[in-house]
C-alpha cells in the first residue's frame, strides 16, 4: 500500500461519501494500522479514510492520555444508531483544515454501531470528547467537514484565514 498522507481542503476527496466495506479483513486491518500511525504522527486524536484518499467507511479515534494505541478505537462502517436531543457546543479543529478551530454544535451523547477488527458487530455509547470526535469522523465519510456546519459568513472566513496561512507558509519556504 502507497504511502498516507493527509488530504487537506480543497481537496475534492474530502466532499465525497465513503462507501461501506464489505468485511473487515486482513487488508481492511492492515489499513486501519497504517491509518492510526499516520493519525498519531499529525497528532491528532481521529482520523477518517477519505482524509488520507481512501473511500472506505473506516475510522480511527484514541483519545486516550497514554496515546499508544492501547485504547484506539478501530471503526469500519461506523453509523450513528443513537443519539441524545441534548447538544454542545466545543471548539472543534480538524487535520483536513490545517490550523483552524470553530465552536460546533453536537449532540451530548451518542450510540455508534460498527464492525470492529475482528469483523464483529459492536456498539459504543459515548459522551464528551469521544462523542464529538465520533460525530465528527462520521461526518467525514459522509463527505461533511466541521465547517460545513458553520454559517456561511463564519465558514467565509475561516477559509480565508485559512488560505493567509497557506500563503505565508509558501512565502516563507520560498526565502
Amino acid at each position: 500500500m502507497a504511502q498516507l498522507t493527509i488530504r487537506t481542503i480543497p481537496d475534492p476527496i474530502l466532499s465525497q461519501k465513503a462507501a461501506p466495506v464489505n468485511e473487515v479483513d486482513a487488508r481492511i486491518v492492515k489499513l486501519m494500522d497504517e491509518m492510526l500511525q499516520v493519525m498519531y504522527a499529525n497528532h491528532g486524536i481521529g482520523l477518517a479514510a477519505n482524509q488520507v484518499g481512501l473511500l472506505e467507511r473506516i475510522v480511527i479515534i484514541d483519545v486516550s492520555p497514554e496515546r499508544d494505541g492501547s485504547k484506539a478505537l478501530f471503526l469500519a462502517n461506523p453509523e450513528i444508531v443513537w443519539k441524545s436531543e441534548e447538544t454542545v457546543s466545543s471548539r472543534e479543529g480538524c487535520l483536513s483544515v490545517p490550523d483552524q478551530y470553530a465552536e460546533i454544535k453536537r449532540h451530548a451523547r451518542v450510540r455508534v454501531g460498527y464492525l470492529d477488527r475482528e469483523n464483529r458487530a459492536q456498539e459504543i455509547e459515548a459522551e464528551g470528547l469521544l462523542s464529538y470526535c465520533l460525530q465528527h469522523e462520521i461526518d467525514h465519510l459522509d463527505g461533511k467537514l466541521f465547517i460545513d456546519r458553520l454559517s456561511p459568513l463564519k465558514r467565509k472566513m475561516l477559509l480565508k484565514r485559512l488560505e493567509k496561512a497557506r500563503c505565508e507558509r509558501e512565502f516563507s519556504t520560498v526565502l
